[in-house]
């Protein structure tokens, strides 16, 4: 009896203590319920006391105890705050609540879990770090906290959890460097990292994990050579260190001692040597990216025993030695039938395009092998690859046709082959693919007629068939493509007039149809592509009035230069926000130019070469508009009907007189003469200059050139500083030096070149004559002074050196004047000597192009005249930066200025000029670039270069390889082979982007 009655006391302690920790569940439950968003606890409507507490949505009990041992929460998109009442459910096993919007922080309490083995909180907004107390739960098997905000370090408490098997920190902005009690995770299987801001080098430590599979340790900043210790981690079946700084050879046993891998991704990082060859060896690899790095050497026809390789992407290194062998390894991939996705553009892959590529697995859906030098001719066969959606052969050396055969790639989404040699006419058969989206055929030599049946492709995004030799109109077809956003026909040799329902383009974004033969009147519907952007129309036949655009709200460029068009500017224009440029120049139009909103800015709005407007700002430089009243109104001017009218005309005539009788003042000494060019309608007088200079004071000197001497001015009545370039006209060639430099900026507008105020002709108080050009003052000075700061006088030496990002930048804006001078002027300008003294700097060191006093305008002169002048002016350029061709009477072409600025790159990067005394016979600044590179680069570089303004980790030498690459594209011994200035502007924003941007990788 009283066993029974003991049994029946114990029976019943045990239920109250069950219902107590029942209770306590319950409790815990409601209050995270109660820390939920509003809008989102209709989800949890079963969390209530009317139903029992296992029976709760995604609630888990324990069959025994009937104590919560799970809660399943993924995916609820639940928002609010995690209640620390959570630490109560002492029985937790297994916490899910992955895929919701819970902010603040993980609370403390979860270290109170100590049975926890499952927990997943990732893709949340939680902060504040990982609590200290989580390191209590010892049984944890997976730890997911991937896409939070955390923020903060790791702490070495991470090693206790020695249970894990699958630990994710991935995206959550950690910082600092792992810690070396890693090591202890023995058990680990999966490791991720992906995306932080974790910086330094993998700790030896990592060789322990023997059992890993899959390491990601992708877009960080880890820096060292490939980590030793992963080569110990011969499990791993994934491994992804894309987007760091790792550097280094890889080991040429890579294959050997990794050989399970199925993927490795290696990119963007800067590893240089060899591709290891072992890497053939690992049968199961089937993804495999070694893009963005140094690599060199060739490709391994070996990757025909990977038969189960999927992707191959190698692009961005330097493999290939542009010869005929380069290209076996495509040969030898037609043994891979399951390969779906290869790139290998931006490399130095040379030799005829096989033939035998038709033999590509019939899966294959991307072929990237742009930016090579490959040449030969596209196989005819190409339409066996049935599989293909994306085709990139652009900027190689391919001649011969477009084959017909690409009409039966039928899912074909991309097409590029622009920046050929390729020739004949554009087939029909391209019409088949009607999912295509882009086609680019620009920059070849493709001639007959834009085939009317692209219309059929109807899905046609982008379409670009600029530079070719087409002839023929505009296919009315193509206007019925709504899709597209980009249409580029430029420099061709279209005829016709623009398709009247252009209009039907809503999408269009980008329009470009300048530099071919077209004329008549431009479409009334033009005005309803809404969304266009950028309309170059110019240099066409186009005339009658700008049909009505007002609707083009969003519209950023516009050039209708070098037509025939007439009537009034409309005044809308004015009023366009978002308008950055605006090119009416040699047209017809007559009448008031707008004085109000883009008008005011001539940097951005040029209407020269129409001799029939008038008005505008003041520095747009027109006559004043003049009406004639009626003759049957000037009663009613007389009597006062129109009073106010007269009183102002009565004002500007006292004004203009008062101003003439001022200047007859000084009409024996100071007098500004007439100028010659009639494009300056406001000179300048010699006695105001030589106030405004201090009597052309030594201690306003800025510097001297060939034909004359820099001040500094200050006229104090308006406040203003420019410099004063005062010719020597002693010197023989000044004159046609002053006349050359008036000639080629009078009419032409860049950011990035000094601006032209006005122009000094007059004769000097002891009656001498006198010109002087009057620019806009850089108070930063010239590139040179910052290259060369110990040569410079101290009382004007900068205070540092500049950075590599920052030369980058002045590099880009120098080849962007290039550019414009070159390409994008009514006619083409040479400048003939470019070099870093006429480059100036700003307040904020952005590059300014200056001293056009050599320019010569292309077709502007004979080119015997202009080669006459320069001789008897004594002058070719400048020694070491002028073109080589220049030193034999070779013709003046913009090449010429290709080549000095690749000089320019060298100095900027080296810090040595090119004509140093180290310098001489075949031994050049140029030699001496091309034989370090790629191997030797930071032993040509400058010291201030390599030590300004990088931090840790920094691939430098692969920077400065790619931007010295660019240099040696400009500046090859034959001017025809040298690189043009707008691929050159691509490379450095290219190289810019990718060496000075924050760097995306992709969790896996």
């Amino acid at each position: 009896m009283k066993l029974f009655l003991f049994l029946s006391f114990n029976a019943l302690m045990l239920l109250a203590a069950f219902g107590n920790t029942y209770e306590t569940d319950k409790q815990a439950l409601l209050k995270f319920k109660s820390k939920v968003s509003e809008e989102k606890k209709v989800l949890l409507s079963s969390w209530n006391n009317s139903f029992p507490l296992c029976r709760w949505t995604r609630v888990t009990c324990g069959r025994k105890h009937k104590r919560v041992t799970g809660l399943d929460l993924g995916g609820f998109k639940l928002g609010g705050v995690i209640s620390p009442f959570i630490g109560n459910i002492s029985f937790l096993i297994s916490l899910n609540l992955t895929d919701n919007s819970f902010g603040g922080t993980i609370p403390q309490e979860l270290g109170n879990l100590f049975r926890l083995q499952h927990l997943d909180m990732s893709f949340n907004f939680l902060g504040g770090g990982i609590p200290a107390s989580l390191f209590n739960c010892s049984k944890l098997l997976e730890f997911d906290l991937f896409k939070n905000h955390l923020g903060q370090g790791l702490p070495s408490e991470l090693g206790s959890l020695s249970e894990l098997v699958i630990l994710d920190l991935g995206t959550n902005n950690l910082k600092g460097k792992l810690p070396v009690s890693l090591g202890n995770l023995t058990s680990l299987t999966r490791l991720s990292f992906a995306e932080n801001s974790l910086e330094g080098e993998i700790p030896d430590t990592i060789a322990r994990l023997t059992q890993m599979v899959v390491f990601v340790l992708a877009t960080n900043s880890f820096s060292g050579v490939f980590p030793p210790a992963i080569y110990n981690l011969s499990s791993l079946t994934y491994l992804n260190m894309f987007g760091n700084y790792f550097s280094g050879n890889l080991r040429p046993g890579f294959g050997n001692l990794l050989p399970n891998l199925e993927g490795l991704s290696l990119g963007q990082n800067s590893f240089t040597g060899v591709i290891p060859s072992t890497l053939c060896n690992i049968s199961t690899l089937q993804y495999l990216a070694m893009e963005f790095n140094s690599l060199t050497g060739s490709i391994s026809p070996s990757f025909a025993k990977v038969r189960y390789l999927q992707e191959l992407y190698l692009n961005e290194n330097s493999l290939g030695k542009f010869s005929a062998g380069d290209l076996e390894f495509l040969i030898a991939l037609t043994n891979c039938s399951q390969l779906q996705s290869l790139d290998v553009s931006f490399n130095k892959l040379g030799g005829d395009f096989p033939a035998s590529i038709v033999n590509l697995s019939m899966t294959l859906i991307e072929f990237y092998i742009d930016k090579n030098f490959i040449s030969g001719s596209i196989p005819h066969e190409i339409g066996n690859l049935i599989g293909l959606q994306t085709f990139w052969l652009s900027e190689n050396l391919l001649e011969g046709p477009i084959p017909v055969s690409f009409g039966k790639l039928l899912g074909l989404v991309g097409l590029s082959v622009h920046g050929n040699r390729m020739s004949g006419e554009i087939p029909y058969s391209l019409g088949n693919i009607t999912r295509l989206e882009t086609l680019f055929l620009s920059n070849n030599s493709f001639e007959g007629i834009i085939p009317p049946s692209l219309g059929k492709c109807s899905y046609l995004l982008r379409l670009d068939i600029e530079n070719n030799k087409l002839d023929g109109v505009i296919p009315q077809e193509i206007m019925q493509i709504s899709t597209l956003v980009s249409l580029k026909l430029s420099n061709n040799l279209l005829t016709g007039s623009l398709p009247k329902d252009v209009g039907r383009l809503g999408n269009l974004g980008m329009l470009y149809v300048s530099h071919n033969k077209l004329s008549g009147k431009l479409s009334e519907t033009l005005g309803k592509c809404l969304r266009m952007e950028k309309l170059h129309l110019q240099g066409n036949s186009f005339d009658g009035i700008i049909p009505d655009i007002s609707g083009l709200v969003g519209i950023k460029e516009v050039d209708f230069s070098s037509n025939n068009l007439s009537g009034r500017i409309p005044e809308y224009l004015a009023n366009f926000s978002l308008l950055e440029y605006l090119n009416l120049s040699f047209n017809n139009f007559e009448g008031n130019v707008p004085t109000e909103g883009k008008f005011k800015n001539t940097t951005i709005v040029s209407v020269f070469g129409n001799p029939n407007l008038c008005g505008g700002v003041l520095e747009v430089r027109l006559q004043p508009c003049f009406t004639q009243p009626p003759r049957n109104s000037r009663k009613k001017l007389v009597t006062g009907v129109s009073i106010g009218i007269s009183l102002l005309v009565l004002s500007f005539i006292a004004s203009v007189s008062f101003c003439w009788l001022k200047s007859r003042k000084k009409k024996n000494t100071n007098e500004a003469t007439p100028s010659t060019l009639g494009a300056f309608h406001e000179m300048i007088s010699y006695g105001d200059l030589r106030n405004a200079t201090d009597g052309f004071s030594s201690s306003n000197l800025i510097g001297s050139g060939s034909f004359g001497t820099v001040f500094k001015a200050l006229f104090h009545a308006e406040n203003k500083v420019v410099a004063v370039k005062v010719l020597n006209m002693q010197r023989r060639g000044a004159m046609r030096s002053f006349m050359a430099e008036c000639e080629s900026l009078k009419d032409i507008r860049h950011r990035n070149l000094v601006k032209l105020l006005t122009a000094c002709s007059s004769i000097d108080f002891q009656g001498n004559e006198f010109r002087a050009l009057i620019y806009e003052y850089m108070p930063n000075g010239s590139l040179d002074m910052w290259l060369h700061p110990k040569e410079t006088e101290e009382i004007s030496r900068p205070s540092r050196t500049l950075t590599l990002l920052e030369r980058l930048n002045i590099a880009i804006d120098v080849a962007s004047v290039l550019e414009y001078i070159h390409l994008n002027c009514h006619e083409a300008i040479v400048h003939c000597d470019l070099k870093p003294s006429n480059v100036l700097l700003d307040d904020d060191l952005t590059a300014h192009v200056s001293d056009f006093g050599l320019a010569r305008i292309l077709l502007k002169f004979d080119q015997e005249n202009f080669v006459n002048q320069l001789s008897s002016a004594g002058v070719r350029g400048s020694t070491g930066y002028a073109a080589p061709e220049y030193a034999m009477g070779g013709e003046i072409s913009v090449h010429g200025d290709a080549y000095s600025f690749g000089i320019l790159i060298f100095e900027m990067i080296s810090g040595k000029r090119p004509t140093d005394e180290i310098f001489g016979g075949d031994f050049t600044l140029r030699s001496c670039v091309r034989s370090a590179l790629p191997a030797q680069v930071l032993d040509v570089a400058d010291e201030s270069v390599l030590h300004n303004g990088l931090r840790i980790g920094f691939p430098i030498a692969e920077c400065l390889t790619k931007v010295l690459e660019v240099g040696l594209g400009c500046s090859e011994e034959s001017p025809a082979n040298r690189l043009g200035m707008s691929e050159v502007i691509k490379e450095l924003i290219s190289i810019k982007e990718r060496f000075f941007k924050t760097r995306r990788g992709a969790r896996h």
